[in-house]
Order: C-alpha cells, then sequence, then structure tokens
C-alpha cells in the first residue's frame, strides 16, 4: 500500500513525477475517484491500453515531458489457459497459444500488470518474434493488424469514498492524514479483435497505484 507524504511543493512534483499532496479528506478522495472513472472510461472505449496509458502518463506528468509505455515481462509467471476462454478465442483444446505477463511501467511508475494469452497462428510470423524475443507492449506490436477490443468485465477493485461518505463528515482538509492508495485499483478483461472479426488475444489487466503517483489536484 502506498501512502502519498502530505505538504510537498506541487510545482516540484510535477516536474519530477512523484506524488504529493494527496490527503485523506473529501476533495482528494472525490477527486481520485473522478480520475479513476475518467480512466477506466478511457480504457472502456479505446482499442490500445498502451496507447491510453502513455496518453495518462503525458497528460498527468508522470514521467517528464517523454510518457514512453515500456513492457516488462515475467517469464518466470505462466498461467494456462481455461477451457471456457478457449471457447473465446475460437480455438480447439490443441491449438497452441502464446503467453505473457508484463508490467507496464512509465518513467519507472508502474502502471499495469497483464495476463495476455494470444493465437500466435493469428499474428504474422514477425510479431510472433518480437512477442517472444523484445519487451514492445502487446498492443505495440499487434497494431498493423487494425484491432478492436471487446471489453468482458471491468471493476473498480478501490472506491477512495467510503459507502457513508454522503452521511458522515471527513476530517478537513487541515487535520487530514496522507491519502493511503492500495497497489490495484481498476481489472479490466477484454477480448481483441482483427480486422476481419476473428479473436486472436484474450488479457487481464490490472492497473496500480502508479497511476496516481502525480501531484494532487489543488482544493478549489
Amino acid at each position: 500500500m502506498l501512502v502519498i507524504p502530505a505538504g510537498a511543493g506541487v510545482a516540484a512534483a510535477a516536474d519530477t513525477g512523484t506524488a504529493s499532496g494527496w490527503t485523506d479528506d473529501r476533495f482528494h478522495r472525490l477527486a481520485a475517484l473522478a480520475l479513476l472513472e475518467e480512466l477506466r472510461g478511457a480504457l472502456l472505449t479505446e482499442n490500445s491500453a498502451t496507447l491510453t496509458l502513455e496518453h495518462w502518463c503525458a497528460a498527468h506528468r508522470i514521467a517528464g515531458p517523454e510518457a514512453h509505455v515500456v513492457a516488462e515481462r515475467d517469464r518466470s509467471i505462466h498461467r494456462p489457459l481455461a477451457a471456457s476462454d478457449r471457447v473465446l478465442l475460437a480455438i480447439g483444446q490443441d491449438e497452441p497459444v502464446g503467453y505473457r505477463h508484463v508490467r507496464l511501467t512509465c518513467g519507472g511508475h508502474l502502471l499495469s500488470e497483464a495476463d495476455n494469452w494470444y493465437v500466435p497462428g493469428r499474428l504474422t510470423p514477425e510479431m510472433n518474434h518480437q512477442l517472444d524475443a523484445t519487451e514492445i507492449p502487446f498492443g505495440r506490436v499487434v497494431m498493423a493488424l487494425g484491432f478492436t477490443r471487446t471489453t468482458l468485465s471491468s471493476h473498480l477493485l478501490w472506491s477512495p469514498l467510503p459507502a457513508d461518505w454522503v452521511t458522515v463528515a471527513g476530517p478537513a482538509p487541515s487535520q487530514a492524514t496522507p491519502l493511503a492508495i492500495p497497489d490495484a485499483l481498476i481489472e479490466n478483461r477484454a477480448l481483441l479483435r482483427r480486422a476481419d472479426g476473428e479473436p486472436f488475444s484474450l488479457v487481464i489487466e490490472t492497473y496500480q497505484r502508479g497511476l496516481l503517483e502525480f501531484a494532487a489536484p489543488p482544493p478549489a
């Protein structure tokens, strides 16, 4: 769990990408919820999660002026594809399936962890080589397919506001403690299809607290 310290300068934080000023008061909890719902909406409407994260990183200056998302692959992790998910991908039980577990970072900030199962037979040889031998994010590798993304489920894993926030007053900003933000914030499950409609990838993405590691908005 991340505790974002209060009191650091907002301008300095914007320059370095270091989070500051998020306090456990109603204003910053509302701001955090609004930001998470804004990002979740963008992820639900855009086809490339990688490009969406790059835009988010740049807009909030999480990594300075050069916002570039990097995929850090963990080859020690492998999760088999469930039989029901083979049905989603319209493949038989013997069809080879590729797998990647990656952490998407921007300027050293962890934005997302993703499990990605894909059908090598529906990609080009060059795409398969890049997925196997490089750290290039999946969405960038398969961009030439003109793919579309269908969200199967989307869950907000952390609600910044308690259930009774409307009726129970929170602490005043001057008395608030630093806002504690958990590791996992949003989980999305999605199916990717080629331009011809054929599915080729199933992905489960867990979006991380690095998405909020920037200077908190000042109270109105």
